[in-house]
């Protein structure tokens, strides 16, 4: 067996996170990542991506020379964090052989900029290099009509100082595996694209779930699909698509709506109110209806529009009980 170009550290091992490490262990790296605590589910997931189990954030801190954080936009700072507190405690690490941490989570360019602060203002400063990431598409994947190992990679825009492709031996190519693209020397550039890209693709979800299910109550869902399949059907499509898939990733959502419109908000000047909704929109299916108990690969209910809708109405008629 070839020895490893490097280990990779992910956390989490989630859907995208697993995925991310399949990519890599398929183009020569290693992947490790801390399963102290985690899910039987999560351990599972982690075998199955040939992902090395550690028991702390201190090794993963000390064995690995890249750590990518993956992980929902809620738990982005505690995880910073968690790895700040890994470098600075014994074992400390060289600052000739420095970790290289990239933020790849769905936060605002504030945000981001304050998870970098945690790094530069701590003692462990001169031994990180912190990059600002964001994850635009779907996780990797081999593709399924291709014999030379080709795969379908989401595009992943860095910025900030520093960049995986710089360091040496490995970088370059690890750079290539993921689908990197260094967009800018500013931390919370590639954040920021994040946030008005996911602005277009889950507010347009965030929508068509209100559409739907208020077209299902009023007994027009049908006729409504017609309609936008004979007038939008590109619109039609991308908005079946995303509610048919967001059930199991609705709870994830809700802090990205959330950091979408702080976004709009700080950086663009608008009132953060519609993204705000948006949130709420993803929080009532995630709390409220069958649909927040989905998970991704074991699918119930909500596989299709109508499914989805009556899923939704069913949960508000529920809470509006509840609430008189």
């Amino acid at each position: 067996m070839a020895t490893p170009l490097a280990k990779i550290g992910i956390i989490s091992i989630g859907d995208m996170g697993s995925a991310i490490a399949k990519l890599l262990v398929a183009n020569g790296f290693s992947v490790a990542t801390n399963c102290k605590g985690r899910s039987n589910d999560t351990i599972e997931r982690a075998k199955s991506a040939q992902v090395e189990l550690l028991t702390s954030d201190e090794d993963l801190a000390q064995s690995c020379s890249v750590i990518l954080s993956v992980v929902p936009p809620r738990d982005a700072v505690a995880t910073a964090q968690r790895i700040v507190d890994a470098l600075t405690g014994p074992p400390r690490r060289s600052e000739d052989n420095p970790l290289y941490f990239a933020d790849l989570n769905a936060v605002a360019p504030s945000s981001v900029k304050s998870i970098a602060s945690l790094f530069t203002s701590s003692r462990a400063g001169a031994s990180v290099r912190f990059i600002d990431g964001s994850i635009l598409g779907g996780p990797p994947s081999p593709k399924a009509d291709s014999a030379s190992g080709e795969w379908f990679r989401p595009s992943i825009p860095t910025s900030g100082p520093y960049s995986l492709s710089d360091i040496p031996g490995y970088g370059a190519k690890l750079f290539a595996t993921l689908n990197m693209r260094h967009i800018s020397p500013d931390i919370g550039a590639a954040s920021g694209l994040k946030m008005c890209y996911a602005s277009f693709s889950k507010g347009l979800t965030s929508l068509a779930i209100q559409s739907f299910t208020t077209a299902h109550r009023l007994g027009v869902l049908d006729t409504l699909k017609d309609e936008l399949q004979t007038g939008m059907p590109h619109h039609y499509k991308l908005a079946e698509k995303g509610v048919v898939g967001m059930a199991p990733k609705a709870y994830r959502w809700v802090g990205e709506m959330e950091e979408i419109a702080r976004t709009l908000s700080e950086e663009g000047g608008f009132a953060p109110d519609s993204f705000i909704g948006a949130a709420k929109v993803y929080r009532t299916v995630a709390d409220d209806t069958v649909l927040g108990q989905e998970k991704i690969g074991k699918r119930k209910r909500g596989t299709t529009v109508d499914d989805v809708a009556a899923a939704i109405a069913e949960g508000l008629q529920n809470k509006r009980k509840k609430d008189d």
